[in-house]
């Protein structure tokens, strides 16, 4: 494994980790996830939403909070399967250079970053958590640039002899 590919794979496994490591808080210890503020998650993104209290609506109606709990630690247990799933193919098909691995690591992870930064901006939950899905983002498409040309196609043989 080449310098390049050892340092994506670094910054891939960083990524990814945190993936884990926040769908388990999501799906566990949801009320221990803070948001901005430092309001838990849930409570933060249904104000910033609704522009009116979580704990309000809890107590009038503690069959929906309940409910939308469930949903967020459902979507918890997602990008903790997420996470498992990239870190495996980080360093097993990625690690030996094979390029449907590049490709799954760049699109899967833009899609769910993207997803997340577009959660946080519509439900107006944007703290200084939530700045690690940009930073994220980043530093996915670095990795991708820096492993491009190693997963690029290669030519045919009796093309190459040509050139």
């Amino acid at each position: 494994m080449n310098r390049r590919r050892r340092i994506a794979l670094i910054i891939f496994l960083i990524v990814d980790v945190g993936y884990i490591l926040w769908g388990a808080m999501a799906a566990f210890w949801l009320d221990h996830l803070m948001g901005p503020h430092g309001v838990p998650i849930l409570p933060a993104g249904y104000d910033g939403y609704t522009h009116t209290s979580w704990a309000a609506m809890a107590s009038a109606s503690p069959q929906t909070a309940g409910y939308m709990e469930v949903l967020y630690r459902t979507y918890g247990v997602y990008n903790l399967a997420f996470g498992l799933m990239t870190v495996a193919i980080a360093l097993t098909a990625f690690r030996r250079g094979e390029r449907w691995a590049w490709w799954a690591l760049l699109a899967g992870n833009t899609i769910a970053l993207v997803g997340a930064i577009i959660y946080d901006r519509t439900v107006n939950a944007i703290g200084p958590f939530e700045i690690l899905e940009y930073v994220g983002l980043a530093l996915v498409w670095v990795a991708c640039a820096m492993t491009a040309r190693l997963n690029a196609p290669r030519l045919p043989e009796a093309i190459q002899a040509a050139a």
